[in-house]
C-alpha cells in the first residue's frame, strides 16, 4: 500500500509541476481574478493532456490506425523495462541480505564488455553463440560483484565504498579497451566503439521487425522466477534472509555469514550484469560505447525500493519505470512537457517510499501493529479492569 500511494503522490506532485511549467497556465494565471475558470481549464488541459500522452506513449495509442500500431507503445515499455527489471533484481537480492549494491554501473559495463566481445569476436554456430555470450556476461557481472562480497567477507570493507570505487574502475577499464585496437575497439576505427554484434549472438525479435521487443524480456522473466525460488524455496535463500535479518543471530545458528556475503554479491552482480547483456545483445546491437549502462544501474535502486526487494514487486516496478521512460518522450513530443518532469516523478517516488510515516500521515493510515479509535479504548479499558481486579 505504501508503494502504491507513493506512486500516487508522486503523480499528483508531477501534475502540479506540469501545470506550473505550462505556458497557457502561466498566461491565464495573470488574469485569474477576472476569469478564474480559464486557469482551471488550462490546468486541466495541461495535466490531462500530459498524462494522456504518457499513457498513449507507454501502453496503448488510441490514435493509431490499427491494433498492431496501437500496442507498439506497450512493447516499447517492456523493452525499456527489461534491463531495469534485471538490474533491480540484483539490487533487491543484495538488499535482502542486508547489503547495499550501488555498483550496478560497473557490473553492467563489465558484463556488457564480456558478452559484447564474445558476440563480435568469437565465431560459433547460431544458438550456441548467443548462449556463450550470455554466460560470458553473467560471469563478468558475477566476478565484479563477487569482488565486493569477497572484500566485505575477508576484510570487512563496506560494500558501498567498494562498489562506488569499482564503478570507476570498470568505467575507465572499458574506456581503455574501447580505445585499444584488438580489444573492444572496432577494427579500422578511431572511435571508442565496438563492432556490431554478430547476428548469431543477438536476441531474436519476439513479434517481428516492427517492434523493438526482443527475447531478452524472456530472460528477465526467467530471472524473476529464479530469484523468487532462490529466496522463497531454497536453503541458500533462507540463509540470505536470515543474514539480512540479523547477521549475529545467523552466525550463532551456524550459518557461514562470510560465504553468504560472497555468494549474494556474486549472484547480485550476475543479475545486474544481465541488464548489460540485454543492452548489447538486444537493444544496441550495432556496437556500443562506455555509456551503454544509460544510468540503469542507479535506476535499479529505485526499482528495487519500489518493489520492496521482492521479485515480483521488482518486476512490476520495472514495468512502471519502463512506462515512464517510454511515455516520457511521447509526453514531451505531444504536449511539450519537459522530460525532466518524469525524472522528478521518479525521484519523488523514492522520497515517499523512504518516508513511510509521511505517506501514512497524508492518507491517515495507522502505523503497523497499532489500532485506532474504539479499539484502543476497548484495549485500555480491558487493561484497566485487569489492573483493578488484581
Amino acid at each position: 500500500m505504501i508503494s502504491v500511494l507513493a506512486v500516487v503522490l508522486a503523480l499528483v506532485v508531477g501534475a502540479v509541476l506540469i501545470a506550473f511549467t505550462n505556458d497557457r497556465v502561466q498566461e491565464t494565471a495573470g488574469y485569474f481574478f477576472s476569469r478564474p475558470t480559464d486557469l482551471v481549464g488550462a490546468v486541466w488541459e495541461a495535466v490531462a493532456g500530459a498524462y494522456s500522452a504518457l499513457f498513449q506513449g507507454s501502453i496503448y495509442n488510441f490514435r493509431a490506425p490499427n491494433f498492431f500500431n496501437a500496442i507498439r507503445p506497450l512493447t516499447e515499455t517492456l523493452t525499456f523495462a527489461t534491463p531495469l527489471i534485471a538490474a533491480g533484481l540484483g539490487v533487491g537480492l543484495a538488499f535482502r541480505v542486508g547489503m547495499f549494491n550501488i555498483g550496478g554501473r560497473g557490473q553492467m559495463l563489465i558484463a556488457a564488455g564480456a558478452a559484447g566481445w564474445v558476440a563480435f569476436a568469437v565465431e560459433l554456430p547460431a544458438g550456441i553463440h548467443l548462449i556463450v555470450a550470455i554466460v560470458a556476461g553473467l560471469l563478468g557481472g558475477a566476478l565484479w560483484g563477487g569482488i565486493v562480497g569477497l572484500l566485505k567477507a575477508r576484510t570487512g570493507a563496506h560494500e558501498v565504498i567498494v562498489t562506488i570505487m569499482l564503478n570507476f574502475v570498470a568505467l575507465y577499464l572499458i574506456q581503455f579497451l574501447l580505445r585499444t585496437p584488438g580489444a573492444l575497439q572496432a577494427p579500422g576505427s578511431n572511435n571508442p566503439k565496438t563492432p556490431p554484434m554478430a547476428a548469431t549472438a543477438v536476441f531474436p525479435e519476439l513479434f517481428g521487425p516492427r517492434y523493438n521487443l526482443h527475447a531478452g524480456f524472456l530472460t528477465v522473466i526467467a530471472a524473476t522466477i529464479f530469484v523468487w525460488w532462490l529466496l522463497s524455496r531454497s536453503n541458500l535463500g533462507f540463509q540470505f534472509r536470515a543474514v539480512g535479518q540479523n547477521p549475529s543471530a545467523a552466525r550463532v545458528a551456524g550459518i557461514n555469514v562470510k560465504n553468504v556475503y560472497l555468494y549474494a554479491m556474486a549472484i547480485s552482480g550476475a543479475l545486474v550484469g544481465l541488464a548489460g547483456i540485454n543492452q548489447v545483445l538486444g537493444t544496441v546491437t550495432t556496437g556500443f560505447g562506455a555509456g551503454i549502462d544509460a544510468g540503469i544501474g542507479f535506476d535499479a535502486i529505485t526499482v528495487a525500493l519500489l518493489g520492496r526487494s521482492k521479485p515480483w514487486g521488482i518486476f512490476a516496478a520495472g514495468i512502471l519505470f519502463g512506462a515512464f521512460k517510454a511515455g516520457g518522450f511521447a509526453m514531451q513530443a505531444a504536449e511539450g512537457v519537459p522530460i525532466d518532469i518524469v525524472v522528478v516523478v521518479q525521484a519523488l517516488i523514492v522520497l515517499f517510499i523512504a518516508a513511510p510515516p509521511l505517506v501514512r500521515a497524508i492518507f491517515h493510515l495507522p502505523t503497523p501493529g497499532t489500532t485506532k479509535g474504539p479499539e484502543i479504548r476497548d484495549v485500555k479499558t480491558r487493561k484497566t479492569n485487569e489492573v483493578v481486579a488484581k
